[in-house]
């Protein structure tokens, strides 16, 4: 009887129910896992393995022969020339929309415009841009024909660094202009009114307070546009093809499995990218975590 009475007493236990708070994530989680954390995982082993399976540190040295090196140095100035120029034109802009006096109107349609181009990349913007300033391009052809003005003859390829250069602005300044528009709308009015009350001219309130508020944003998205440049292949590749020897045209003639190619050499060449791409980005989320400290 008194058996009885305590298993009554006791609780019982709730049955296993699944989280359904976490099934909104799980095709995200499962997104990240197949397209990111697997073939980073696959990229870094690869960078270690002969091709049979062992390990090895030679492709690893294969990196630091002259034409490779010479590759990444190409890579890193075409991604620091891109990164600075998106910063400066993009932050004008931005700076003219948000504290400019500019009709309000125009914002929406800039912040639409920059988030698709942002995206636009690869392919399409290589034949867009070809189809432009290219050897035939409009551009080209009707400052020749109607202007006087050769592109040529002035020294400017498309094919070369600064033509890949200026074909990343086309992604880097839109970028540059989404991420600089929140930091430049948090620059709080009563900042400017304490200035103003307390003498300072206009530019002395940038020099003082403004700049300095918003330094941490600006190098923070500097170091992301760079690792957007660093990283971008598809439109390398579809823009210069072998004319210009940067690190993401060696890669595919490494991996692409022609009788010249090693795979395992691409696989270093990738983890090399991996890691210049994760310094740029480690700075940006550092920076970008001080900035939000003063725009709260």
């Amino acid at each position: 009887m008194s058996s009885d009475s305590s298993a009554a007493n006791q609780p019982t236990k709730a049955p296993l129910r699944l989280p359904l708070h976490w099934l909104g994530a799980a095709p995200f989680a499962i997104f990240v896992l197949l397209f990111l954390i697997l073939p980073t995982m696959r990229i870094v082993i690869g960078a270690f393995q002969t091709p049979d399976g062992g390990f090895t540190l030679d492709n690893i040295r294969g990196l630091f022969t002259t034409s490779i090196m010479s590759a990444y140095w190409i890579s890193i100035k075409i991604s620091i020339a891109s990164a600075l120029l998106g910063c400066l034109i993009g932050f004008s802009v931005a700076a003219a929309v948000v504290l400019g006096g500019l009709p309000k109107w125009i914002r929406g349609p800039l912040l639409t415009f920059s988030g698709v181009a942002s995206n636009f990349a690869g392919v399409p913007l290589a034949f867009a841009f070809l189809a432009t300033l290219g050897p035939v391009g409009l551009v080209t052809v009707f400052l020749k024909t109607q202007l006087g003005i050769d592109l040529r003859a002035l020294g400017f390829n498309i094919l070369s660094f600064w033509g890949l250069t200026v074909t990343y602005l086309f992604f880097q300044i839109p970028l540059m202009i989404l991420i600089i528009t929140p930091a430049l709308d948090g620059l709080k009015r009563e900042w400017r009114e304490a200035a103003q009350i307390l003498g300072a001219t206009n530019a002395q309130y940038w020099r003082m307070v403004a700049f300095p508020i918003l330094l941490p944003s600006f190098l923070g998205t500097l170091a992301l546009l760079f690792a957007n440049a660093f990283g971008a292949v598809a439109t390398a590749i579809a823009l210069t093809g072998s004319s210009l020897s940067i690190v993401p045209i060696l890669l595919f003639a490494q991996i692409r499995g022609d009788v010249l190619g090693n795979p395992h050499l691409g696989y270093a060449l990738a983890f090399g990218m991996i890691v210049v791409t994760g310094i740029a980005n480690t700075i940006y989320i550092w920076l970008r975590a001080r900035s939000e400290r003063w725009l709260k």
